[in-house]
């Protein structure tokens, strides 16, 4: 197939602006690719990418997107002028009849109600929960009206809307090839992600301090206000802070932890940090909340407490601290293989459209 691929409108890739949209989106492009199909791809100014991943790229200029996640369930929808967005669509419209089908990752409003009007497919891999209430109409009347370009990556994230039919549910894919195994970690606890108040960094952070072991901490500073009231909660040294990562070094520095911590207090709708966490062997200590929650295999690749439950995460931690780090791993790359992923994407992007 001839896909046109188009990115996320929060700004360039490779800097964590997009979230685990970045990550998704390299691991469509590694599957697919791998599976012989033409790819184009429709992305911002200063990106970082290699460019052996893609046949065709188009870079575009703009300001961009506001994110959801830090808006009012009533907010309306908002397109600022000279938009990323816009531009990203206004280029896809002019490139489409290049391609069999469109797939977008930006968790948008505009794609959504342009679906009807493009002359090829266009398919949307949903990558939020329901945030907003003109996005979860936009979600459910979508996928009423094209049941099957529409797809979540976890049962518990497509339950957020009302859909007609059983959801496609695509997960995610990995590059194992680029998780170093670990078999001797230090006595480390590892927290990933966006820090902003929907992740619960405040909760690992307590864990951490109960323990006695420091809590190393990667992800984009989004709220920084925020990150300074988790600071001032632990005493000094408890949380060491290392900033946005590639994932070269990102998983070299995941690796070394004895077990990974993650406490989201939303619904996730995946949990990328958790596979790449297993991926390197390190054990999850997860809420049994959202996505993360179906990701875990309980006592293989981790454990799963009450939601908002410290106590639970402290009590559970050697148990957690005692699984085998090998087996951890090989059970992730059984469900969340490159190959694996490429085979769902083209089962969904190869149904009949309706």
């Amino acid at each position: 197939m001839r896909i046109l691929i188009i990115s996320t409108p929060m700004g360039p890739l490779g800097r964590g602006l997009g979230g685990g949209v970045e990550l998704t989106l390299l691991a469509i492009l590694k599957a697919l690719k791998g599976r012989g199909h033409h790819l184009g791809l429709v992305a911002a100014t200063e990106s970082e990418l290699d460019a052996n991943l893609v046949d065709q790229l188009w870079l575009e200029s703009g300001a961009p997107q506001p994110s959801w996640q830090h808006q009012s369930p009533e907010a309306p929808i908002q397109i600022p002028a000279d938009s990323l967005l816009g531009n990203f669509w206004q280029r896809a419209f002019i490139e489409q009849d290049r391609f069999d089908l469109l797939l977008n990752l930006g968790y948008d409003w505009l794609p959504l109600w342009l679906t009807p009007f493009c002359r090829k497919p266009l398919f949307h891999l949903v990558s939020m929960g329901s945030v907003g209430k003109a996005m979860g109409q936009m979600i459910s009347a979508t996928a009423t009206s094209f049941p099957n370009q529409v797809a979540f990556h976890t049962a518990s994230q497509a339950a957020d809307f009302q859909l007609p039919n059983e959801p496609f549910l695509l997960a995610n894919g990995f590059d194992f090839n680029l998780y170093e195994f670990q078999s001797n970690p230090k006595p480390l606890l590892g927290w990933a992600g966006r820090v902003a108040p929907e992740k619960g960094l405040e909760d690992a952070a307590q864990v951490a301090c109960q323990w006695g072991w420091p809590l190393a901490i990667w992800g984009l500073q989004e709220d920084p206000q925020y990150a300074a009231t988790v600071e001032a909660s632990v005493p000094a040294g408890t949380l060491q802070w290392r900033g946005f990562l590639a994932t070269a070094e990102f998983q070299s520095q995941l690796g070394e932890c004895a077990a990974f911590l993650n406490t989201p207090k939303w619904n996730e709708a995946f949990g990328n940090v958790v596979v790449e966490a297993m991926a390197c062997g390190v054990p999850v200590l997860a809420y049994r909340r959202g996505g993360p929650a179906e990701l875990i295999d309980a006592e293989i690749s981790g454990l799963l407490v009450e939601p908002d439950c410290i106590d639970s995460l402290v009590k559970a931690l050697p148990q957690a601290l005692c699984l085998d780090r090998l087996r951890c791993r090989q059970k992730a790359a059984e469900r969340f293989s490159l190959e694996a992923f490429g085979l769902r994407l083209e089962n969904w992007l190869m149904q009949p459209n309706i």
